[in-house]
């Protein structure tokens, strides 16, 4: 029995939009992040805070993913160089996971606790859908060139809130289970993963550069 292409086209979307966006938000090295946040906290607060957080995460990267084309037209900006820049800040915060760097400072860490909603700052924004997450999200956007491919891409983020929101209301008995240096391992084998992610993307990035300044040289 064969799959109709269209479903192809939507399940690859899909899968390659999650895999990249789950690699790089990273949700499982936030679960330590949000439960030391929300420590005075009662549980059901913990759960609302859980939902809004991945409500926040899904809004912000599928609003970066339908009009990440018309932001780079309107600056004036290839993939390509989206590309090489979201490499580049992918492959910053993969390096500061891989050398167990602080995801917060201590006074970005002291304003969110005095905060009573983490759920868009920090959490969302910049901790899970940060600079790199929304430059995954334009990436994919502006690859889709059919609407099965957009909505692909939509259905992608659309699982990844929903893996974030599982993360954080199971990650309790997780950070019991594992403690805080089985987190610490994870985040650095996640970090080793984002790097090749974030080179990928450079590679791409100046390949595809590369190709359209090649007949310009060759001429010159």
């Amino acid at each position: 029995m064969m799959i109709n292409p269209t479903i192809l086209d939507f399940i690859s979307y899909m899968g390659t939009t999650l895999a990249s966006l789950f690699a790089i938000a990273n949700p499982i090295g936030t679960i330590p992040i949000f439960y030391s946040l929300t420590s005075r906290d009662s549980r059901c607060y913990q759960i609302e805070q859980a939902q809004k957080t991945a409500i926040n995460v899904t809004l912000i990267l599928i609003v970066f993913l339908f009009i990440g084309s018309y932001i780079l037209k309107f600056f004036g900006l290839s993939l390509a160089e989206i590309q090489i820049a979201g490499g580049l800040i992918v492959g910053h915060t993969a390096w500061g996971m891989v050398t167990t760097k602080q995801m917060l400072t201590q006074g970005e860490r002291q304003e969110a606790t005095d905060r009573e909603d983490v759920s868009f700052a920090p959490m969302a924004l910049p901790l899970i859908a940060g600079p790199g997450a929304i430059g995954v999200a334009i990436s994919q956007g502006t690859q889709a060139k059919q609407l099965v491919q957009s909505l692909g891409c939509a259905a992608g983020v659309l699982l990844l809130g929903i893996i974030v929101y599982l993360c954080l209301i199971l990650g309790k008995p997780l950070i019991d289970r594992i403690g805080q240096n089985g987190i610490g391992a994870l985040n650095r084998i996640f970090g080793f993963l984002i790097l090749s992610i974030a080179v990928e993307l450079i590679a791409g990035g100046v390949t595809d550069i590369v190709k359209k300044l090649a007949p310009i040289l060759l001429q010159s």
